[in-house]
């Protein structure tokens, strides 16, 4: 407690020091919700509804058997305040369920980081990583476990060869995929771009290295137990089977993918968290655009009841629904 109000008072005084800067310089008003990218402002379509009360919420989960929205959030930065990640419960209008369902005290609880999430078999799976509390320290990807029914955290796997996770999915039989997006910008090192495999018991493998990956980002199986990949890299929307073989190559609207939500009857939505856009494509066609402008668009979830989606929106402390055709 006495940290966090360490912090409320740093960022007092920070607002303070904004009202003193010299004068001169214009005054700025916050724009509407959008994305500026590649020299243009996209305004936020208007088939697009946005809820905040979030703290940097990078996925999320349907749960079928509550019919509530579960959302990570990360609270603050590790090297802020180590550990203040928590769970909230939000019903299908977007208002709040439970502010912090798993975090409302740390009895028993570690939650860093948290970024991509999926429940299978009434477990809540949660990409996270320990350490980076400082600048020295080393970060270790870790995937924690919690059971649906109680919040109760009930196993992690802890994975030294890898710095962090950025999104899950689980196979039928238990097996856990993940990505590590991996170096890029100016120097982007293919080596890095991975996807991860680890047994129900925990045995972690190589799944895919390098190419075709280009910075993988979001990931889930599809209705035949294969495994689907976006790249941030691109607008590849990639199909791998089970044995790691590339099966088919699609494409989105837009690149700098991260949301993935396959549909039953083989549809996928992909959402851009750089370029906000929400591409569908129908099996055999080519994507087509459903909805623009939002920012920060991450890694996507679909709630089945109300037949929409759920994009958790980053550092704007949102999410943003979208009703289906």
């Amino acid at each position: 407690m006495i940290r966090k109000l360490c912090m409320a008072t740093m960022l007092l005084a920070g607002q303070s020091a904004v009202a003193q800067t010299p004068a001169g310089l214009p005054f700025a008003a916050g724009q509407p919700l959008g994305v500026a990218a590649e020299g243009a402002n996209t305004p936020m379509s208007s088939n697009v509804k946005v809820y905040g009360s979030f703290n940097f919420a990078e996925s999320c989960s349907y749960d079928a058997t509550r019919g509530l929205i579960v959302v990570p959030n990360r609270g603050a930065r590790q090297n802020e305040i180590p550990n203040d990640g928590y769970v909230s419960l939000i019903n299908h209008d977007g208002s709040v369920h439970t502010s912090r369902w798993i975090g409302v005290n740390r009895n028993g609880l570690t939650l860093n980081d948290p970024l991509g999430s999926v429940i299978h078999n009434n477990i809540l799976y949660i990409a996270d990583v320990d350490g980076g509390t400082s600048s020295g320290e080393p970060r270790v990807a870790v995937i924690r476990k919690f059971d649906m029914k109680t919040g109760a955290p009930v196993g992690s796997i802890r994975y030294p060869d890898s710095t962090f996770l950025n999104d899950l999915a689980v196979a039928s039989d238990g097996t856990i995929y993940g990505t590590q997006t991996g170096a890029g910008g100016e120097t982007p090192d293919p080596k890095t771009w991975k996807v991860f495999k680890f047994t129900a018991e925990g045995k972690a493998s190589e799944f895919i290295v390098g190419a075709p990956l280009f910075r993988p980002n979001g990931i889930a199986m599809d209705n035949e137990g294969n495994v689907v990949v976006v790249n941030v890299g691109n607008n590849d929307v990639l199909t791998f089977s089970p044995a790691g073989e590339l099966m088919i190559t699609e494409k989105a609207v837009q690149a700098g993918n991260d949301g993935l939500v396959i549909m039953a009857d083989g549809t996928k939505y992909v959402s851009s968290v750089r370029l906000g856009g929400v591409s569908r494509i129908r099996p055999g066609q080519p994507a087509e655009m459903i909805a623009s402008g939002i920012p920060s668009a991450a890694s996507m979830c679909f709630d089945s009841d109300t037949n929409q989606l759920v994009i958790p929106m980053n550092p704007q402390n949102a999410i943003a629904l979208i009703p289906l055709d």
